[in-house]
This record gives structure tokens, C-alpha cells and sequence, in this order.
């Protein structure tokens, strides 16, 4: 179903886990098709994902919605570097209510353009992770180092979040 290369197809190991956060994945219009695209996995593993099209001028009303919604604390992910100095910035997310993880997924060229012209996200915090060790992922080669794919990013957001 991932469309990977059997060596490197992950399918058969993956379980449906529960989580107490949630992840909202925002997509640049090619990524969803693209084999390599890890956001799926997130999806996979993760069953209360959810999953939009980016658009700049007319965002889908559901993810308005979901962000929101008074059930979880919704954040945007992203490099803290890019947050504008008006912007809150975290390093973990706050307690208590459940975190919305919104992830903008696409190469770091569409990841930038949906976080600059995404003005229904602006008064989110940015919470940003510190990933030290080298990238693992091969599928698609990082322009600079520390560019994470979409699921290690994932990963440590769980982990920050307790959520292991």
C-alpha cells in the first residue's frame, strides 16, 4: 500500500497505536502521492490523525474546526528560527490539554511557503524540537543538516509530549 520498494516497505510492521496527542497533517498539494511521504506513516500508527490540503486563500472549514476546538492545545511545528518575534515559541508542549501536533508536510521548500502564507495558523505557537542526532531517513536527501523527515519529527514530539 506505500508503494515503496519491498526492501524498504515498512507495512507489514505497522500497528495501530493510541496517543494522547493528536497530529494534524497539512499537505502541499503533490505530497500525498508521493511514495516517499512519511506523514502516511503517522497516519498508519497514529488512527486520530487528520489529514488536510493545503490551501493559502480558502483552508478546508474541518481544520479550522480542529484548530479551534476547545479539546486540545494546537501548536504548529517548525523551526523556531522561522517564528516571528511576536510569536510564542515552546520548547515542549504545555500541560494540560491534550497537544494538536500541526505539521506542515512537503519538502522544506513547500514546508517554508505554507508556514510564511498560512495567515489561519499565525496566532499559533511554534513549538520546535531538538533533534542532535544525524537524520536517518534515506528516501529523500535533506538540502541542509538538521532536516528531519515528517515522522522523526513525529517521533520526538511524542516523546516530549510523554506520550512513549
Amino acid at each position: 500500500r506505500c508503494l515503496l520498494p519491498l526492501k524498504v516497505c515498512l507495512c507489514e510492521t505497522l500497528a495501530p497505536s493510541e496517543a494522547k496527542s493528536r497530529f494534524c497533517l497539512v499537505m502541499f498539494d503533490t505530497e500525498p502521492m508521493k511514495p516517499s511521504n512519511t506523514g502516511r506513516l503517522i497516519a498508519d500508527i497514529l488512527p486520530n490523525t487528520a489529514a488536510f490540503q493545503w490551501s493559502r486563500t480558502e483552508p478546508p472549514q474541518a481544520l479550522l474546526d480542529l484548530v479551534a476546538s476547545p479539546d486540545y492545545q494546537p501548536m504548529v511545528v517548525f523551526p523556531a528560527s522561522y517564528a516571528g518575534e511576536q510569536r510564542q515559541v515552546l520548547t515542549a508542549p504545555p500541560s494540560g490539554k491534550p497537544p494538536l501536533f500541526i505539521m506542515l508536510d512537503g519538502t522544506w521548500t513547500e514546508a517554508r511557503k505554507m508556514f510564511r502564507k498560512s495567515p489561519y495558523l499565525d496566532a499559533l505557537p511554534v513549538i520546535s524540537v531538538d533533534l542532535s542526532r544525524v537524520s536517518a531517513y534515506r528516501l529523500r536527501e535533506a538540502h541542509a543538516d538538521g532536516q528531519y523527515c515528517t515522522a522523526e519529527v513525529a517521533i520526538a514530539l511524542l516523546d516530549l509530549a510523554g506520550d512513549t
